[in-house]
C-alpha cells in the first residue's frame, strides 16, 4: 500500500501522460494534413508510447490497492507553426515529463516507499531514451536546415529514425 499523496502524484502523472499520448495525436493529424508520412507515423508511434505509459501507471496504482483515475484531457494543439516546432514542443514536453519522474522520485524517497521508487526506475531510464531521441530529431532537422526541399528531408530522417526505433523494439520483444 503507498499513501495517499503518492496515489495522487501518480494519478497526477496519469494525467500527464495521457495529454502528451493526445497531444502526439493530434500532431500526428497535423503531420498527416501536410503529407509528412514519415513524420506522421513516427508522433502516432509517440502517442501510442505515451499511452503505455499512462497505461502502466494506472494498472500499478490498482496492484498496490490504490484507485486509479482516468484524467480528463483538455483539448491539445491541433495546429502547429511548423515541423521544426512542433519537434522541439515535443522536445519541450518530454523534458517536462521528466522533471515530474523526477519529482515522483524525490517524494518516494522522502515517503520511504521503495515499491514506488523501484517501479518509477524504469521511467528514468525511459525519460533519458526519449529526450535522447529527441534531441537526435531536432539534431537532424538543424543539420537539414532550411530551403525548398527541407520538408521532404526532415520527413526521409524522421522516418528512418522510426524505423530504426520500430526495429529496435522488435529486437527487445525477440
Amino acid at each position: 500500500m503507498i499513501s495517499e499523496k503518492m496515489a495522487k502524484a501518480l494519478n497526477e502523472q496519469i494525467a500527464l501522460e495521457g495529454k502528451a499520448s493526445f497531444l502526439y495525436l493530434s500532431m500526428s493529424s497535423w503531420c498527416d494534413q501536410a503529407g509528412l508520412e514519415g513524420c506522421t507515423n513516427f508522433m502516432r508511434r509517440q502517442s501510442e508510447e505515451e499511452h503505455e505509459h499512462m497505461v502502466r501507471i494506472f494498472d500499478y496504482l490498482s496492484e498496490v490497492n490504490q484507485h486509479a483515475l482516468t484524467p480528463a484531457i483538455p483539448q491539445v494543439p491541433h495546429t502547429f507553426e511548423s515541423v521544426q516546432s512542433l519537434m522541439k514542443e515535443v522536445f519541450a514536453h518530454e523534458q517536462k515529463v521528466t522533471a515530474s519522474i523526477n519529482n515522483l522520485i524525490h517524494l518516494a524517497n522522502e515517503e520511504n516507499d521503495y515499491t514506488t521508487l523501484n517501479f518509477l526506475q524504469w521511467y528514468v531510464v525511459e525519460q533519458r531514451e526519449e529526450e535522447a531521441l529527441m534531441r537526435t530529431v531536432l539534431d537532424k532537422i538543424e543539420l537539414i536546415g532550411e530551403g525548398p526541399m527541407t520538408l521532404y528531408y526532415i520527413d526521409k530522417e524522421i522516418a528512418a529514425i522510426n524505423t530504426q526505433q520500430l526495429e529496435a523494439e522488435q529486437a527487445e520483444t525477440e
